[in-house]
């Protein structure tokens, strides 16, 4: 598993007009080649009448499985150019596919490519990207005389408090990267005096936004 990577939030999809052709990109984000496929043919069932269902792809951890389809469009003028807007952006386990419908005007081969790079970014962005870093969930367990001190210290830290169980004893869970788990440990001790019981659960992915001038 990745420490750290980016994808896509979810599906989306995002229509611009180039001289009167429509491209509509439709991007979504998938966990294996099988779903990738899936989700094109869908796109092409649904626009059976466009002029061209042009798609890319890139699934799995070091992007092992990766396609390009012109699906009409000269070769090279289509998919390669989508696909290259998704590494270049360094996203992962994401798909697109953009419905052309021809307006009358033909673009050229480069044309084609700007509008293909175009319309695939221009989705991206809508529908938006998050980076997702791997997290091991901390269990922290205290008497309740220790909660007060324990919130205030980890909403001011760099952990991010998960939830926190009243039950016997204060359970306390906190995301901490796996790099972490070592020093959030030594620190919940000296906060604590040591009165306090530490255990491992579970290795997630934790999701944040990535806003306009942090994406990759």
């Amino acid at each position: 598993m990745l420490p750290q990577y980016y994808t896509v939030k979810g599906y989306g999809e995002h229509e611009i007009v180039i001289q009167k052709s429509r491209f509509i990109c439709y991007v979504n984000r998938v966990t294996t080649e099988e779903e990738a496929q899936e989700f094109i043919q869908e796109i092409k069932k649904k626009h059976w009448n466009a002029t061209h269902n042009c798609s890319a792809y890139l699934v799995g951890e070091h992007d092992q499985f990766q396609k390009a389809n012109d699906d009409g469009e000269p070769s090279g003028t289509a998919g390669v150019p989508m696909l290259e807007v998704l590494k270049k952006r360094g996203l992962k386990d994401t798909v697109v596919v953009v419905t052309r419908y021809f307006g009358g005007i033909k673009l050229g081969a480069g044309g084609l490519v700007r509008a293909y790079g175009k319309s695939t970014s221009e989705g991206i962005n809508a529908v938006g990207v998050v980076k997702r870093t791997l997290m091991q969930v901390m269990h922290t367990t205290v008497d309740y005389t220790w909660l007060g001190k324990l919130e205030n210290e980890l909403r001011s830290s760099v952990y991010m408090l998960k939830e926190i169980h009243y039950l016997d004893k204060v359970e306390i869970e906190t995301f901490v990267e796996e790099s972490q788990t070592d020093a959030f440990t030594n620190w919940m001790i000296e906060l604590t005096n040591g009165q306090c019981e530490i255990r491992k659960g579970d290795v997630t992915y934790l999701e944040e936004d990535v806003q306009e001038r942090e994406r990759p």
